[in-house]
């Protein structure tokens, strides 16, 4: 099952990716470590997990697979120090406190860790994230870190208007040519993201199955 969903979403995404800048990030959590082996036998090496303790785990199971560990939940300061030491990209820095955790605790041997800035695009009390009018002030303060490399943003819009919300995150990722990363679109809008500039998309319930 999981390896035929997978390769139906690897058509949709073909489809829509005009420029081939795409990639697909299998977003596993609470799946077990047996969902997702069967989804690296199938070719699949990017995998995005919410919960720590949960992601430590299978990072443990699945170690000596080359797969690429991506964070994609809300971070809490006290788990700064595993998330820095176990992944390799981080998508939900939503503020300047956890980026400097982050830098601060990254080991100098592991190189420097991929983070994107989360933005709350639609200005959304219960999400997180910087708001359009702070990205240039705090983009400006990632120059200073050694250890985390700022690559470029990552949004969850309202899905009412996701649309025009992938359209203002294109716009301010041309504010920032030196960046190469947009991590937007899930399994309702992934065409929707592409179109509008995504190179991550974070699918979980369209390889997976729907969470019980």
């Amino acid at each position: 099952m999981i390896r035929d969903n997978l390769e139906k979403v690897r058509q949709r995404i073909q489809k829509a990716d005009v420029h081939n800048q795409v990639t697909l990030i299998a977003v596993s959590k609470t799946k077990p470590a047996s969902y997702l082996q069967q989804a690296i036998d199938a070719g699949q090496c990017h995998f995005g997990e919410n919960y720590l303790q949960e992601a430590l785990d299978k990072i443990e199971k699945l170690k000596g697979q080359n797969l690429i560990w991506h964070f994609i939940g809300p971070i809490q300061s006290n788990k700064t120090n595993k998330i820095s030491q176990n992944f390799d990209w981080v998508h939900s820095v939503d503020r300047l406190k956890i980026a400097k955790r982050l830098n601060d605790q990254r080991s100098n041997n592991l190189g420097r860790l991929n983070v994107l800035l989360q933005v709350n695009i639609d200005n959304e009390p219960t999400k997180s994230g910087v708001l359009e009018g702070e990205i240039e002030q705090t983009v400006a303060h990632f120059e200073n870190f050694q250890n985390i490399l700022l690559r470029g943003f990552m949004c969850i819009p309202n899905p009412d208007n996701s649309e025009q919300s992938f359209k203002k995150m294109t716009q301010i990722m041309q504010k920032y040519p030196n960046l190469d990363t947009l991590s937007m679109g899930m399994s309702s809008d992934l065409e929707l993201a592409i179109k509008n500039g995504a190179t991550f998309v974070r699918i979980g319930s369209d390889i997976f199955g729907k969470r019980v």
